[in-house]
């Protein structure tokens, strides 16, 4: 039997993209941010291997939803006690921190692999259209 062979790429190139996350609704959008995150639009993508890219979404204050997701969305948490179930609705917490939402929402989208974390510390939440970061992709 033959046996196939894969080379794995020696350097990571990591390129900068910004996305504008009022144009679709929340859950498009963040798939869209999740493979980018993931680097799967690569040529040379390797699901064991960390190889996103920098991902920078803007206006996150205009987040957009279908149906009534506003009012009937919950979050969940859990205290680790007996009884410490608690929930967060989504039209108290959009308010407050609609950056809270997006990355909720992302990091749910993403694989729960090792370098889940490192995938999302390279997500950059900008509540409107000004952000700090240099967006250059040569």
């Amino acid at each position: 039997m033959k046996s196939q062979s894969i080379t794995l790429p020696k350097t990571v190139v990591r390129k900068w993209h910004e996305v504008d996350v009022s144009k679709q609704p929340l859950g498009r959008v963040s798939t869209q941010i999740a493979n980018l995150l993931r680097g799967k639009g690569k040529r040379d993508f390797t699901p064991n291997m960390d190889m996103g890219d920098f991902v920078v979404a803007i206006n996150a204050g205009h987040l957009k939803f279908t149906g009534r997701k506003v009012d009937q969305k919950l979050y969940f948490r859990h205290s680790g006690y007996l009884g410490g179930i608690k929930q967060t609705a989504l039209k108290d917490l959009l308010p407050k921190s609609p950056e809270e939402v997006l990355k909720k929402a992302v990091f749910s989208m993403l694989d729960d692999v090792r370098f889940r974390k490192a995938m999302m510390a390279r997500l950059k939440i900008s509540k409107d259209d000004k952000h700090n970061y240099k967006i250059d992709n040569n």
